[in-house]
């Protein structure tokens, strides 16, 4: 039988109101509240989130919107969320906007006012529109830097300066980079990073597009990489190198003996594909978690521990795709 807040009561020798001000925060003695506390641990209480929502004037959700839940970088990502909510009993409502901007800002107009507050993730919607929509009060952005916002990002510019100077230690001095949509502020941050090698006259980095960021995407560029002189090839995520692969197979472009190829992500697929890829690694679900706890922190429930901006590590995962450069 689930335990009520009159078992709460009755045990610690309280009010039932004075249990319900205990566990929300309310005006009660520091004794009466840590004595409160110990009895509904004890007694495996959970308060009722819509009845805590009328005391606290909160409804106990968050939301959570992303892309394209068929992308596993953005499944991943739901499932730190999730798994940090069950932690400190939160409820999350996700919306899949399918890389829309308007069905993102019209999520973002919905769940503002059906939740406590919202998580952003790799939003596709320009700066000022994600402004103009959003409150940065009570919105927590995930892989994406905006002015002026809450923000937890991946140092991608770093992962790109380690998977290129992977592929220079192999040989290779001629990589393709295929790019991602050209709004997008993570193919932005991917040039930047690549943009640190300019200056290296025994480097060739060579464009070959932009594309979708999806397996068909990575499909099309292939044609595009095995026609220019590179003997190796960045894509903008794994499922576009996913792509590549498959494309340079058909292709009987033997990988990575013509051609070297990383992705980036490294998604619960990259080990699986043939051969396994070489990927930079995001801490994704961890970035959902924190951005959670952040949100929390913003809306009073819980202290945040980082500031403004939480720039978490990335980290090159070798694996078969990446080889030698082969000698001529």
């Amino acid at each position: 039988m689930r335990t009520t807040v009159q078992d709460v009561a009755r045990a610690a020798g309280v009010s039932v109101s004075t249990v319900s001000r205990a566990l929300t925060g309310g005006a009660v003695s520091p004794s009466t509240r840590e004595a409160v506390v110990a009895v509904a641990h004890r007694l495996g209480y959970r308060p009722n989130r819509a009845a805590r929502g009328l005391i606290t004037g909160r409804t106990g959700n968050l939301g959570l919107i992303v892309p394209d839940l068929r992308n596993p970088f953005f499944a991943d990502v739901a499932k730190g969320v999730t798994a940090r909510a069950r932690a400190v009993d939160c409820g999350v409502f996700i919306s899949d906007t399918d890389e829309d901007p308007v069905a993102e800002l019209e999520a973002v107009a919905t769940l503002r006012h059906n939740t406590d507050g919202i998580l952003l993730c790799s939003p596709r919607s320009s700066d000022a529109q994600i402004l103009a929509a959003a409150d940065p009060q009570n919105t927590v952005l995930l892989h994406r830097r905006v002015p002026g916002m809450t923000s937890v990002v991946a140092d991608v510019a770093d992962g790109i300066r380690q998977a290129v100077q992977h592929l220079r230690a192999l040989g290779h001095r001629r990589i393709a980079f295929v790019s991602g949509p050209e709004d997008s502020w993570a193919s932005r941050q991917r040039l930047a990073g690549l943009a640190a090698f300019g200056a290296d006259r025994e480097l060739e980095i060579l464009p070959v597009g932009t594309v979708a960021p999806t397996f068909d995407g990575g499909v099309l560029a292939g044609d595009l990489v095995l026609a220019s002189p590179a003997t190796a090839v960045l894509a903008y995520n794994d499922l576009v190198a996913m792509g590549l692969l498959h494309r340079l197979a058909a292709r009987g472009a033997v990988v990575p003996d013509r051609m070297s190829v990383v992705g980036y992500d490294d998604i619960s697929l990259a080990g699986m594909s043939h051969p396994p890829l070489t990927s930079v690694s995001v801490p994704k679900d961890r970035a959902g978690a924190i951005g959670l706890d952040l949100l929390l922190g913003r809306a009073g429930t819980v202290t945040a521990a980082h500031g403004a901006e939480v720039i978490l590590p990335t980290a090159l995962v070798v694996r078969s795709s990446s080889g030698p450069l082969a000698q001529a």
